[in-house]
């Protein structure tokens, strides 16, 4: 891949000599699902599948992105005299938005740079293309001007900061925590309501990760994730009139029960039973893994989903479909859909005899019953971004 990175470098501007070469893995997220910005638990790993980069500083004040993926836009040009949000520069608002976060928090850049990516991460699949690539773009940035009293933590805190006031989705820290501080082999167990994380083991003795594309896309920007971090605002306002509580991520399911008759609206009731239940989840499960309790991990798994498609409303036709026939193949341990919602992806735990079994059976009947073909992957935890050359 740093051949072909290399090769179109030089291409677009002239050699690739004084370029290094980076890599930004996707992530997925095994238990915790829209409880990251709901100051509770959540459990992705990173993946060895994510947003390789090839970059350069100029020594003028231009910028110039280019992606191999999306090679019908061109040579995208900014300039570090203009860091807007403007609808022609297209994907590349994200890696300008890490810019913009830079000089926001008062590192201004001296010069431009080059820069030319390519990734493997499917678009709009939920895999966290745009976390990869705002890490990937504050791991490049740190390393090419030299600053050094950035750590892995703060490019995620600067990357969502990005996210969410530059290209304007309200997301989380998980994704671009993950991305950052991924570790081979290792799920991160992030409390996002103090930042305290630990690494947890994944060792299946006898089982894969498994994701499954619905290929239905979903844009976070457009879609409803605003509406229901919205949703659980309010829900979170109506029972601090009673409770001294910060987050939803504050109460226990019993705690909640007793008094969520605080909340009157019935929607923003189902958001937050499902913010304090998923933390909840998320923590048993994490408990059932130490224990070596895949099966219980895999129930959770299968109760999150339930969960966020009746309680939170973020799954779709497309996305129950392959959660539902995983329920059914002997040798699924779990399956649920990742990310935030709206199309995207399912994670699915299945014993190596069924994968090809799983695989088969899912991609034809879903193919039967949509009209499209899903895509399967069978995916290894790997480390988070870095400089690799």
């Amino acid at each position: 891949m740093k051949q072909k990175l290399f090769d179109k470098f030089a291409e677009l501007f002239g050699t690739p000599d004084g370029a290094h070469f980076y890599f930004s893995p996707g992530r997925v997220n095994l238990i915790g699902e829209h409880t990251d910005y709901n100051g509770g638990h959540v459990f992705p790993c990173a993946l060895t599948m994510g947003t390789y980069g090839a970059a350069r500083k100029r020594d003028d004040r231009m910028i110039h992105f280019y992606s191999m993926n999306l090679d019908r836009f061109g040579v995208v040009e900014a300039s570090l005299d203009d860091l807007t949000n403007k609808n022609e520069y297209n994907w590349a608002n994200y890696p300008l938005g890490v810019v913009w976060a830079f000089a926001e928090k008062g590192y201004n850049l001296d010069t431009g740079f080059d820069m030319v990516i390519w990734g493997n991460i499917p678009n709009g699949s939920g895999l966290s293309s745009s976390a990869s690539l705002e890490v990937l773009t504050g791991v490049i940035l740190t390393d090419l001007y030299g600053i050094t009293d950035l750590s892995m933590t703060d490019l995620a805190l600067i990357g969502q900061y990005s996210e969410n006031n530059f290209n304007g989705c309200n997301c989380g820290i998980m994704d671009q925590f993950a991305v950052a501080m991924g570790k081979k082999d290792n799920a991160i167990f992030l409390d996002t309501n103090t930042m305290k994380y630990e690494y947890a083991p994944i060792h299946l003795e006898d089982a894969k990760i498994v994701i499954t594309n619905s290929k239905v896309k979903h844009s976070l920007v457009d879609s409803a994730y605003n509406d229901r971090r919205q949703e659980c605002t309010d829900a979170l306002a109506a029972l601090k009139t009673k409770l001294d509580i910060n987050a939803l991520g504050d109460l226990t399911p019993d705690e909640f029960e007793a008094n969520k008759d605080l909340i009157t609206d019935p929607v923003q009731l189902k958001r937050a039973k499902h913010a304090v239940y998923e933390n909840q989840r998320t923590i048993d499960a994490v408990a059932a893994l130490r224990d070596g309790d895949i099966n219980k991990f895999g129930q959770l798994m299968n109760q999150s989903h339930i969960s966020l498609r009746d309680d939170y409303e973020v799954s779709c036709e497309e996305i129950d479909i392959l959660v539902d026939l995983a329920w059914k193949i002997p040798g699924v341990i779990g399956s649920r859909i990742t990310g935030g919602g709206f199309g995207g992806c399912t994670v699915s735990i299945v014993k190596n005899d069924a994968v090809d079994t799983f695989i088969n059976d899912i991609g034809k009947t879903y193919k039967e019953k949509v009209g499209h073909e899903a895509e399967f992957y069978t995916v290894d935890i790997g480390d988070g971004a870095s400089r690799i050359d």
